[in-house]
């Protein structure tokens, strides 16, 4: 996984692009119509039910645009949330708090989303010993923000991009030439370019999971694709020797009864690219 200072740094990024994207050179409505002196306040209002994820990234985003903005929080990331209940206030600068406002929710309504379908798979796997992995199908340019909500919902983390794990997929595989031969050249290739990377290879038969396993070093094999019984077959064949992760198609009707075949992960997109944005409002305070 990346580091703390790399995570941070892609935050940076996100803050940086977005307000570019969505103020350039002024917010020329509220420039318009709002003096550069006026005060405000307002609040987040919930208009949804779900489990409330990018407060702190909220805070980050206003103290970036006005750092004379201040928050009070009143709802932490990772709460349950009903309609009616409000999150935080913000006051200071009327013009400032217009300017941050779209972003802020547009990230919020989104990371919430993420949030709460995490918490529903997660619930779904109490007491299964299996853990809910997101994917590298997220927004172009919002992974960071979609992977932090992953993880407010209670799930963790798959690789963050390509460069921080190795991960030999069907077509890597099948342009290698196969399944030894592409591990092969992976082994050696680390090996040269001096890096320590987590190796994991996808099977989508018994007969992969055997060749992976007769050669080694193998972190995690994923099972692509396999019904209950071949997973549960797979675990008993792959034991103690790696670790397992199914992936493929699974969602909330199927993906206890993975979890029961006794994989360590499993995989799901539809964390990340099958949500619906929570209903979430910033309303201004009249005082």
């Amino acid at each position: 996984m990346i580091s703390r200072e790399q995570f941070e740094r892609e935050i940076d990024l996100i803050i940086v692009n977005a307000i570019r994207e969505d103020v350039g050179d002024g917010d020329h409505s509220s420039l318009a119509c709002i003096p550069d002196t006026a005060q405000g306040k307002a609040k987040l209002l919930v208009k949804d039910k779900g489990i409330i994820a990018g407060v702190d990234f909220a805070q980050r985003i206003f103290k970036f645009v006005d750092p004379g903005l201040e928050i009070d929080i009143l709802v932490k990331d990772g709460t349950e949330v009903v309609p009616g209940d409000i999150v935080f206030y913000v006051l200071g600068s009327s013009q400032s708090i217009l300017k941050a406002e779209r972003f802020v929710l547009n990230a919020m309504q989104r990371m919430s989303a993420i949030a709460t379908k995490t918490a529903k798979y997660v619930k779904l796997l109490e007491g299964t010993g299996a853990q809910i992995l997101d994917t590298r199908k997220t927004t172009p340019g919002m992974r960071a923000l979609e992977k932090w909500a992953v993880k407010i919902g209670g799930g963790e983390n798959h690789r963050f991009a390509l460069y921080d794990m190795i991960m030999l997929k069907d077509n890597h595989i099948d342009f290698a030439g196969g399944i030894s031969k592409a591990l092969q050249k992976t082994k050696a290739y680390l090996k040269s370019k001096g890096k320590d990377l987590k190796i994991v290879v996808e099977a989508r038969n018994m007969d992969e999971v055997e060749e992976i396993l007769s050669n080694g070093g193998v972190y995690r094999i994923l099972l692509d694709n396999f019904d209950y019984k071949q997973t549960a077959e797979a675990v008993r064949r792959i034991a103690e020797q790696c670790q397992t992760e199914s992936s493929g198609g699974i969602d909330e009707n199927t993906i206890r009864k993975y979890a029961e075949c006794g994989v360590d992960y499993i995989s799901s997109g539809a964390l990340t690219h099958s949500v619906y944005n929570m209903d979430l409002s910033l309303k201004a305070v009249e005082e």
